[in-house]
């Protein structure tokens, strides 16, 4: 089939429409916190049975020392930190907003690259994440009666947004070193679907000590009866576990399976175009009104990913 990557790509950045929507609703009920636990402990939960289906193991087997280290690291990066400000920027910003910060991973996953692995920042990477902050800038600033510019958005907000797109880059080039540990680490006689798995093994290990990462919190801010409370909520329960189906469970399938039919960076920069989908239910359900410059600036933002993939 044509185009079968490509429309693999829609359907991935469909997936995490849905899983910032309803991401949103589930961290205004229950909050972020408690949100990101069930989340993470779900994710385990599904994770550990396809492993088990698939390799004969419910858990992240071969992983050494290296590989929890930097997969550990890569999850309080990517998950505690970024997670934990992605979610509460829902609550501030809106899943609209929150998801335009997201284009900033890419170009925080080029400079944390190029600080980690010594991968290579040239000036067409630069460029592209220059016109990125712009198109961010041309969404959040406006300018008042005195002609200076002024944030249209809560500052706790973008700030939020901001550590989300942080923590989602730097967590992805962790994530990385962490997968190169754990396929060397692999011994000549695991199963033949073990390669395969590795993503999916890899997920498991961070969702773990995400999970754990969040439990600590919880534990340090006395806030169990939260999470006691939250998974008496059926309605709370149903949010998180749409959030684990159309996260760990059918964005990581999608996204690996477009990466395999498609050209990454068209596959890349099509898997980005979540704050482009998630304008539907803003304007039709939650009735939202787009200003132009929100709309350019959006379009900005977007052709920063783009450029950054396809240069």
């Amino acid at each position: 089939m044509n185009h079968l990557g490509e429309l693999i790509s829609i359907g991935v950045a469909i997936s995490w429409t849905f899983t910032a929507w309803f991401a949103d609703k589930a961290s205004r009920r229950v909050g972020a916190m408690v949100t990101n636990v069930l989340r993470l402990l779900l994710a385990t939960l599904f994770l550990g049975v396809l492993l088990w289906f698939t390799v004969g193991h419910p858990y992240p087997v071969y992983a050494d020392k290296d590989t929890w280290i930097w997969l550990g690291l890569s999850a309080l990066v990517g998950y505690v930190f970024g997670d934990f400000c992605l979610f509460n920027s829902y609550i501030h910003i809106g899943p609209r907003f929150g998801q335009l910060f997201m284009t900033l991973a890419p170009p925080m996953a080029a400079v944390a690259g190029w600080i980690l692995l010594g991968e290579t920042l040239s000036w067409k990477s630069i460029l592209a994440m220059f016109v990125t902050l712009c198109g961010i800038a041309i969404s959040i600033l406006s300018r008042d009666s005195g002609k200076h510019l002024k944030l249209d958005l809560p500052l706790i907000g973008i700030l939020l947004g901001i550590g989300a797109g942080v923590g989602q880059g730097v967590g992805l080039v962790l994530s990385k070193v962490g997968m190169q540990y754990y396929e060397a680490a692999l011994p000549a006689d695991a199963p033949a679907l073990m390669e395969g798995m590795l993503p999916f093994a890899s997920t498991m290990l961070r969702a773990i000590v995400g999970g754990l990462g969040f439990l600590l919190i919880l534990g340090l801010q006395k806030n169990f009866g939260k999470l006691k409370d939250a998974i008496k909520d059926p309605v709370a329960m149903k949010y998180a576990s749409i959030i684990t189906f159309f996260g760990p469970a059918l964005g990581v399938s999608l996204s690996l399976m477009a990466v395999r039919y498609a050209n990454a960076g068209i596959a890349s920069t099509l898997m980005a175009l979540t704050p482009v989908i998630i304008l539907i239910p803003e304007v039709l359900i939650n009735k939202k009104k787009l200003r132009l410059k929100e709309i350019i600036g959006l379009a900005v933002s977007i052709t920063g990913v783009a450029l950054f993939f396809l240069l």
